[in-house]
């Protein structure tokens, strides 16, 4: 074990500050013994170039096999959000066929309703002998109200499913954000976890 101050120096200034050459070798060899005991009480809690190096490859396949497992959680979580985005697609369509549908289906109602009240007006005049325009005209008005509060009240009710519906596709999504954000840090913090516990 190499010492990193020079003995027979310290041995020479002892003597020439009134100590013996006995009294100075006894102290040397006392300062001596007492460095080499708290190098060993030292070296005992250090590790060697080699332990560091097997350590050290032991986190890094730590932190390559937590990696693999964030690819494979990765990967089965993006094919998750990913089904469920086309069932909520599929869904999606299939409302708006439904309100398509159901808009037709009011349409064609509003136009038979029109057309058998228009023919009932033109038996009730034929039938009276007489035209007065304006009770004609207010009949056609009244239709005219009725059929354009329906088509509103229409308008308005797929207006507002559309809005539903953006706002829970809008809501899927932001869940799936914060879900996959979550996976990602939890996987980040698990990581540096590891890579702190090794260092």
């Amino acid at each position: 074990r190499k010492l990193f101050f020079d003995t027979h120096a310290l041995v020479c200034l002892l003597e020439e500050n009134g100590f013996t050459t006995q009294q100075s070798e006894v102290i040397v060899s006392a300062l001596v013994k007492i460095i080499n005991s708290n190098l060993d009480v030292i070296y005992e809690d250090m590790v060697t170039k080699v332990q560091q190096e097997i350590a050290l490859q032991q986190v890094m396949s730590h932190i390559a096999g937590v990696k693999k497992d964030m690819i494979i959680l990765e990967k089965s979580e993006f094919s998750a959000l990913r089904a469920e985005n086309e069932k909520i697609q599929l869904e999606l369509q299939q409302i708006k066929k439904q309100v398509m549908d159901e808009i037709t289906k009011v349409r064609a109602d509003n136009k038979l309703h029109l057309n058998l009240e228009k023919s009932r007006v033109k038996e009730l005049v034929s039938s009276e002998n007489f035209t007065p325009n304006f009770i004609f005209n207010s009949v056609l008005l009244s239709q005219h109200a009725q059929q354009d509060r329906a088509l509103t009240q229409t308008d308005r009710k797929i207006d507002t499913e559309v809005a539903d519906l953006k706002t829970m596709l809008e809501s899927h999504k932001l869940d799936n954000i914060k879900y996959l954000a979550g996976s990602v840090f939890t996987c980040l913090t698990v990581a540096l976890g590891f890579y702190r516990l090794w260092m």
